[in-house]
Formats: C-alpha cells, sequence, structure tokens
C-alpha cells in the first residue's frame, strides 16, 4: 500500500530532477517554446515528466504506472494517473495550480481548476465527487500542485479547497512536500498536496 507522505516526497523530489533537465514547453496557441524548466508545462506533460523521474528512482513501488485510466462508468472520462504497487491500487486526479505565466502576467481563470464547483470546469472539487461515485476498484485520491511566490502563495487557496471539500464529503488528512530551486525565473518554488477521498 503506497504511503501518502512518502509519495509527495517522491512527487517533490522527482518534480525537481525533471526540471533539472531544463524541459522546454511548448505554447499551444502560437507553438512558440516557453522559458526552460518544468513550471510551463502543462499537467499531463509534467506528471509525465515527474513519474518518470520517479520511476527511475524507485523502480519497484512505481514500476506499475498507467495514465488517462477511463473511469468504470464507461463514460468518457479518465483518471489522471493509477499507481498499482503489490496487488493495490490507488487512483489520483490531479491539479496543477500557478497563478503567473511564463512570461510572469498574471492568469485569473486558475483559481476555477481549483474550487469551480462546476463540472463542466474540470476543477479538484468536482474531481473528489467524480471519485467517490467512480466505482474504482481501490484507493483514491486528488492530488494538487503548483508554483508560489511572495505575492501569490499556494496555502490559502489549499485551504480553501480543503473547507469546501471537508463539507461535501468524506476526506483524508492532508500530506504535503515542499521543492524549490527551479530554474524558471517565475515558477521557482511550490508544494504539493495529497489527500485520500472517501
Amino acid at each position: 500500500m503506497i504511503d501518502f507522505q512518502a509519495f509527495v516526497d517522491d512527487f517533490a523530489i522527482g518534480l525537481v530532477a525533471a526540471d533539472a533537465e531544463r524541459p522546454i514547453a511548448v505554447n499551444r496557441k502560437s507553438g512558440q517554446p516557453f522559458q526552460p524548466g518544468i513550471g510551463p508545462h502543462g499537467e499531463t506533460q509534467a506528471i509525465k515528466l515527474i513519474l518518470e523521474k520517479m520511476q527511475a528512482s524507485h523502480p519497484a513501488k512505481y514500476g506499475h504506472v498507467e495514465f488517462e485510466v477511463p473511469y468504470p462508468d464507461k463514460s468518457l472520462r479518465k483518471c489522471d494517473l493509477s499507481i498499482t504497487h503489490n496487488g493495490n491500487s490507488l487512483f489520483i486526479e490531479c491539479k496543477i495550480f500557478r497563478m503567473l505565466g511564463d512570461n510572469g502576467k498574471q492568469d485569473n481563470n486558475r483559481l476555477k481548476y481549483i474550487l469551480s464547483p462546476y463540472p463542466k470546469h474540470y476543477s479538484a472539487l468536482t474531481d473528489c465527487e467524480k471519485l467517490r461515485q467512480s466505482g474504482f476498484a481501490g484507493r483514491k485520491a486528488v492530488l494538487i500542485f503548483g508554483y508560489e511566490n511572495g505575492v501569490w502563495p499556494l496555502r490559502p487557496v489549499v485551504d480553501a479547497f480543503e473547507i469546501i471539500v471537508i463539507h461535501q464529503g468524506n476526506i483524508g488528512q492532508r500530506y504535503s512536500a515542499t521543492y524549490t530551486g527551479l530554474c524558471h525565473p517565475i515558477h521557482i518554488s511550490g508544494e504539493v498536496f495529497i489527500w485520500e477521498v472517501f
């Protein structure tokens, strides 16, 4: 069974290791490259880069990983990540949060991906309910990771998420790990959080 604190610790280490290779994301609209670093990468790209490093460091623990796992209800929905270890599966919905873009400009739409109660926004909040009703045979969790600076800390957003989601249903305790020293000039440091969903 995967230990949640060990998982976020490994995730933070994997993120730093992926960032150290100075990966370059590309703007989907313009095709222009962003500045080097994991920070500008989209959610799916970043998670795959991080999990590659986690698998390289801990092949026994993270050897069986799947991305975009279909929900059992045969809908078109897919769960971001599943990890199977010693016969036990963990299904994780992931969200990335950053208030600033590659150029340092503010993105006011970002909060909806964490806190929106509307399913069409595919928020971390609605992910919890999706997982509760999913029928997945295993443990379920929601993970939020992102980048911060003095003006835009992550903790207030995570605190707000936790207050709302506890009101809606059962989740486990918060586990977290920090990372810093990233190569991107805007996305320099951050934190990863995970909660089990019941």
